[in-house]
């Protein structure tokens, strides 16, 4: 089961930073990412970190202003978002799997997600 926490309302140029909390076995084991939907949008791939955070990668869109990270000593994953712009506006969704992918099929756990509206 995964937790998304962290959205909220900011405006342009502002930060948030959400966190997902694991409880399946094994976190560590796993490839975590964050997807976003915005209204009207299919999920998109933003970031994904792999078992151990020594390899990370990002949507184009985010690079430079989101950065991915994880603990797994407290089986969570963070999404800090600096610079946000109303484009960023939509769900965020955590995600795990065991594969270190960009496509939604490729996870097998979901967070329930996490709203985040930024004003311009």
């Amino acid at each position: 089961q995964l937790v998304d926490s962290g959205g909220g309302l900011v405006q342009a140029g502002g930060s948030l930073r959400l966190s997902c909390a694991a409880s399946i076995a094994t976190f560590s084991s796993y490839v975590m990412a964050w997807f976003r939907q915005a209204p009207g949008k299919e999920r998109e791939f933003v970031s994904a970190i792999n078992w151990n955070g020594g390899m990370t990668k990002y949507v184009d869109s985010v690079k430079g202003r989101f950065t991915i990270s994880r603990d797994n000593a407290k089986n969570t994953v963070y999404l800090q978002m600096n610079s946000l712009k109303p484009e960023d506006t939509a769900v965020y969704y955590c995600a795990a799997g065991s594969i270190y992918g960009n496509r939604a099929s490729q996870y097998d756990y979901w967070g329930q997600g996490t709203q985040v509206t930024v004003s311009s």
